[in-house]
């Protein structure tokens, strides 16, 4: 078992920034591929952004490409969603998830935490 708890969700306004935290116990967590997720409302589940098991490579959404940044200190067992230039419409809980493999799909995941909420107000 992974257990994951994400952090730093809150209220920004639209252009503004925030850092989202997905610290990890259990199992091995540099053996795991790591995503985040979204899901607004009256909306399926989005895939955000991925990171390999190592950080070497990583995998975005096209819509959050430049603006968005994930990393992840597999000695801290913690992984890291940077976001920049919030839009109101990204308002959504923010999850993360961990996998056995880089995927966009969220039945890739084994293991999810309980989630954040970030609102970007207009």
């Amino acid at each position: 078992q992974v257990q994951l708890v994400e952090s730093g969700g809150g209220l920004v306004q639209a252009g503004g920034s925030l850092r989202l935290s997905c610290a990890a116990s259990g199992r091995t967590f540099s053996n795991y591929a790591m995503a985040w997720f979204r899901q607004a409302p009256g909306k399926e589940r989005e895939f955000v952004a991925a990171i390999t098991y190592n950080g070497a490579g990583t995998s975005y959404a096209d819509s959050v490409k430049g603006r968005f940044t994930i990393s992840r200190d597999n000695a801290k067992n913690t992984m890291y969603l940077q976001m920049s230039s919030l839009k109101p419409e990204e308002t959504a809980v923010y999850y993360c998830a961990a996998g056995l493999r880089v995927s966009r799909d969220y039945r890739g995941y084994h293991y999810w935490g309980q989630g954040t909420q970030v609102t970007v107000s207009s």
